[in-house]
């Protein structure tokens, strides 16, 4: 009598099933990837197709940084870039907003450089290739002027109100980059939905402020939530011009087609 064949046996491993923290981590690995190639995959082909031509204004802004940090070290060029970019909340309004954009570009005397330097090339160069280079110093612009004024609002506060500051710190000059610099990382992380950049600059900045309360953090949680609306109030409008204008096709297209009948 035959006998029957024992049963192969199944060697597959069994399947694998995530848990609830796998799987959260897996998700959140998703999306942070995602998130990555939302701000990195188009101006990195930008950069690969034409080098450094397509971030003409982040280059030329750290030669700027690297220029006035070399002259503002020697005895004469001191003076030059105060005169030039020396900003105070006790200068009369419009001596600061003549010195502001000249402002941007000198690196405060008592903090590294290199990081300066870093900064402005990385984000100047991925906000040019975003926005183009008009917004982009628009943007830089609109966050240092932000905390240029905020300054001297709470300078006139004082001390004893909330958001304000010592009225000695009105002699402290207040230039650099770094205010361009988070307001322009606020304006890209709107644009490309960026979440969690956004969380982790404005958590970064609250943080400082509540570390270490000084003038200059202040002045970059004002410059941020001031670049924030813009924004945002940028984004509604460009939106509403554009429901208006498929409003004002379909219109046209119902006379033509009432017409035509």
């Amino acid at each position: 009598m035959p006998v029957a064949p024992a049963p192969a046996l199944d060697r597959r491993s069994p399947p694998f099933h995530r848990g609830p923290v796998r799987g959260s981590a897996a998700r959140l690995g998703g999306e942070l990837r995602d998130e990555w190639l939302r701000l990195t995959a188009s101006p990195l082909a930008q950069l690969r197709r034409r080098g450094l031509r397509a971030v003409p204004l982040a280059v030329g802004a750290t030669l700027l940084v690297a220029f006035f940090h070399l002259v503002q070290h020697v005895p004469w060029g001191a003076e030059v870039t105060h005169d030039l970019g020396g900003v105070r909340a006790d200068q009369p309004l419009w001596l600061a907003l003549l010195r502001t954009p000249v402002s941007l570009f000198v690196p405060a005397p008592d903090l590294p450089v290199w990081g300066a330097l870093a900064q402005v090339l990385i984000v100047f160069g991925l906000g040019e290739l975003t926005f183009g280079i008009r917004r982009t110093l628009f943007v830089a612009y609109l966050a240092t002027l932000a905390g240029t004024l905020a300054a001297r609002g709470m300078v006139a506060l004082g001390p004893d109100r909330i958001l304000g500051i010592e009225p000695r710190l009105a002699h402290v000059f207040d230039t650099g980059p770094s205010a361009a610099v988070v307001g322009l990382v606020v304006a890209i992380a709107w644009a490309d939905r960026a979440w969690t950049l956004m969380a982790v600059v404005w958590g970064l900045m609250i943080a400082e402020v509540a570390w270490k309360p000084n003038l200059a953090g202040r002045e970059h949680l004002i410059g941020m939530a001031v670049v924030l609306g813009y924004a945002v109030a940028s984004e509604a409008w460009r939106r509403g011009r554009e429901v208006r204008a498929i409003v004002e096709w379909t219109d046209r297209r119902g006379v033509e087609v009432k017409a035509a009948r």
